[in-house]
């Protein structure tokens, strides 16, 4: 980890083709750092679960799903402050660069919806064949792992092979995450990298 000048999208994303991405050490704090973690969180794609409770959310169309519609306010509502999570690491520089990246096509947003408000999502960045969930939240009950399902039914239609998650934590791991080291985290997004994946176009 380190410091970093200010950054560009075409920067960022050259870190993120080599295993690297940015943090902040607070909400209110400017600078950024860069973060490589020895053992990196990752979603098998085919091997995801979703609890049967979730599954039947899912079908039940409690919530609207969309991509790409409130990217920005998506990214606000991950980076405010929320029960057992009152920091965040998402700061002013996060939110420019990677709104910039939405703009260029390289960053996408899965919105959940209720009555027309938005209750939950997801955003994250595209590489090749990588998807980079950077963070996600939910003001309703399931409404972010709602939008976990379709991402990563979006993901596999569009011929991702890596669903990167950076870290491990036990909400994630009921899905199916793991742990995996720094070297074969490098060989599987260098295979994915080469790949052609598109975003499909099937949201409601």
């Amino acid at each position: 980890m380190h410091g970093t000048p200010h950054l560009t999208p075409e920067i960022l994303l050259r870190a993120y083709a080599e295993g690297l991405f940015p943090m902040a050490e607070r909400r209110g704090d400017p600078a950024l750092y860069w973060v490589s973690p020895e053992k990196r969180g990752i979603i098998p794609l085919q091997e995801f679960h979703v609890p049967r409770r979730l599954a039947r959310t899912v079908r039940s169309g409690r919530f609207t799903v969309t991509s790409d519609q409130a990217f920005a306010d998506v990214m606000r509502a991950c980076a405010a402050p929320a029960a057992g999570r009152e920091e965040t690491w998402i700061n002013d520089e996060i939110l420019r660069l990677y709104i910039a990246l939405h703009v260029g096509g390289h960053a996408h947003s899965v919105e959940c919806w209720r009555d027309g408000a938005l209750v939950g999502g997801l955003y994250g960045v595209r590489l090749g064949g990588a998807f980079f969930g950077e963070s996600m939240f939910s003001r309703e009950r399931d409404a972010s792992k709602v939008a976990l399902v379709w991402l990563v039914e979006a993901l596999r239609q569009g011929g991702f092979t890596l669903l990167d998650t950076q870290f491990l934590t036990a909400h994630l791991a009921g899905f199916g995450a793991l742990e995996i080291p720094r070297l074969q985290y490098l060989a599987l997004l260098n295979q994915a990298l080469g790949r052609e994946a598109v975003w499909p176009r099937f949201w409601l």
